[in-house]
């Protein structure tokens, strides 16, 4: 994939997933996911996707913070119903890193690797994410605030301009570049804090 050489910024996650050892899909179960690998899932780049693998790089540093994180030992609660805003986006990157799954997740080989049931909706919470280490009970609740990056004011008039039928080449590639600037900036921690620690335990 031939994407904007910011991509490369963000953090790489390595985890280890059993359920990929056991089955021979990867050596020792080592398996990285790259920004590059949620821009394929959702299908493109914005703040929401970049601020999703930024929510799962911050949780797997605090769940783990001197081991490599293991894929399908955590469970993911969103604040909002699956339907709400981009909750379903964000979680389908959070289901992707750490392999939390709902109820159409896989059911396991002999009561081991379930991965079903380990990502819900709806649940009561001030932040946007709370991720739950499954085996010790260590959670960390999150929030998320790229409104702190703020796109340039001529994004609004680029996008129009896009998205008009008569839109040249030009300004198509104009609006697209501001709007990956922004992303850039999100990714790069130009502005800021933009993942916030509410609560964590254990």
């Amino acid at each position: 994939m031939d994407g904007p050489d910011f991509f490369d910024c963000a953090p790489r996650l390595q985890l280890r997933d059993p359920l990929a050892e056991f089955l021979g899909a990867a050596r020792e179960g080592l398996i990285e996911y790259t920004y590059v690998d949620s821009v394929k899932l959702a299908g493109h780049s914005c703040p929401t996707v970049a601020g999703a693998h930024l929510l799962a790089a911050k949780a797997l540093a605090l769940l783990y913070p001197d081991a490599i994180p293991e894929r399908g030992a955590i469970r993911v609660e969103m604040r909002d119903p699956q339907d709400a805003g981009v909750t379903g986006v964000i979680a389908g990157i959070l289901g992707l890193i750490t392999g939390a799954a709902g109820d159409g997740g896989f059911k396991g080989v002999a009561g081991r690797f379930v991965r079903r049931g380990l990502l819900a909706f709806g649940v009561p919470m001030q932040g946007l994410a709370r991720f739950t280490h499954v085996d010790t009970g260590a959670s960390v609740e999150l929030d998320y605030r790229p409104e702190r990056v703020v796109g340039d004011p001529a994004m609004k008039q680029a996008l129009a301009r896009a998205c008009g039928a008569d839109a040249t080449a030009g300004e198509r590639e104009r609006f697209a570049m501001l709007w990956q600037d922004r992303v850039r900036s999100i990714l790069t921690g130009a502005g800021g804090e933009l993942v916030e620690i509410l609560r964590a335990s254990g």
